[in-house]
């Protein structure tokens, strides 16, 4: 690790230091840098550009232009669990029943 010492200077009406262009280069420090206070001091680093999000649509159409084979996500159709009997369908059937239980109830 290097050390080096900065002055601080006036910048208008505010006070600021000046960076060596070979130490912003080093560190590809762009338009804005982040600066993190630590116990010990602060650390600065570049600003990281965010990677561009798509949205679903434009994620299937990249998908479907893509010459990957995505023949292997079709084994879990495969997996069986379409032939396995909920428990969501006797929960369904137990509603059914106290719903007819309260109808009798009121009568």
């Amino acid at each position: 690790m290097q050390t080096q010492e900065l002055k601080i200077t006036k910048i208008g009406n505010s006070l600021g230091i000046r960076i060596p262009a070979a130490v912003l280069r080093r560190y590809a420090f762009k338009d804005a840098l982040i600066m993190v206070e630590g116990v010990d001091g602060i650390m600065l680093r570049p600003k990281r550009q965010t990677d561009v999000k798509l949205s679903w649509v434009d994620t299937a159409k990249a998908m479907a232009a893509s010459s990957e084979n995505w023949s292997d996500w079709e084994t879990v159709s495969a997996d069986g669990l379409a032939a396995i009997p909920w428990e969501m369908e006797g929960a369904a059937e137990k509603q059914e029943k106290k719903s007819r239980k309260r109808r009798h109830e009121t009568l």
